[in-house]
């Protein structure tokens, strides 16, 4: 079994290098991850510049590549030229540094890799542990293999997209998993003006840390109640359900 793993907080990563730890027991696995953090960058893609790709050593060994670009970057080199003979079975992405947990998919670029990797007919699992500080990287991390390792026993959909978020506690302690849905985030949206010598005004984005709606059957739910939150996720951002009455508004625009 073959697996590509990546991430968004940078090949020098806690979290990434302990989960390769896990993962190369059970398959040969291959880094490719951004040379910097690089988070909530979303799925921007590198498209105006060129890339580079260095080997990264640590400890005197080899380890993996290190890009200066994107996530989502990552995945396409990795696919397209540093495993082009070898297609992986699965790409991972994390084991991030904090929730990827309702509206965070949209800005994440931990999911924005795994969501690239489907796009590109790779089943995807994007891995995150919601939670700010002290984090438990190695109960993550045995988690995750073992749901690898599950998961790879079916056939899987190529176009699978698996947003995983782990409650940040001992690996004891998790009370099991929930398949999810993604729920809705509270943003503490703030932006404060700072003015430099010159007399230019600078804004920096910021808040508190986000909240989120504790609803029934959703990912929030489950981390509160110290559970994995498995969240399926679509590459079809359809919304069925307007597009009825979208057809009424069109029908009355009169574009001719």
């Amino acid at each position: 079994m073959k697996i590509l793993l990546t991430n968004d907080d940078g090949i020098y990563s806690e979290g990434i290098q302990i989960l390769k730890k896990q993962l190369d027991n059970m398959a040969e696995v291959t880094v490719i991850a951004p040379d910097r953090e690089r988070s909530t960058i979303g799925h921007a893609m590198t498209l105006r510049k060129p890339l580079r790709v260095r080997k990264v050593k640590i400890n005197g060994d080899f380890w993996g590549f290190s890009l200066d670009g994107t996530p989502a970057d990552c995945v396409i080199i990795g696919l397209l030229e540093i495993m082009k003979d070898e297609k992986p079975d699965l790409i991972v992405s994390g084991i991030n540094r904090g929730p990827n947990l309702g509206d965070d998919i949209f800005y994440s670029g931990t999911v924005s890799a795994a969501v690239e990797g489907a796009m590109r007919n790779i089943p995807s699992l994007a891995v995150s542990i919601a939670g700010f500080e002290d984090f438990k990287f190695e109960s993550a991390a045995l988690f995750t293999k073992k749901i690898a390792s599950n998961l790879m026993k079916n056939n899987l959909p190529s176009n699978l997209v698996l947003n995983v978020n782990f409650p940040n506690i001992d690996y004891e302690e998790i009370k099991g998993v929930e398949i999810t849905r993604h729920g809705k985030r509270v943003y503490q949206d703030e932006v404060k003006i700072i003015h430099d010598p010159q007399g230019t005004t600078h804004y920096w984005l910021g808040g508190e840390l986000p909240e989120g709606n504790i609803e029934p059957d959703t990912d929030f739910e489950a981390i509160y109640n110290n559970k994995v939150s498995i969240t399926p996720l679509s590459l079809d951002l359809t919304n069925y359900q307007m597009m009825p009455k979208v057809k009424d508004w069109a029908k009355k625009w009169n574009f001719k």
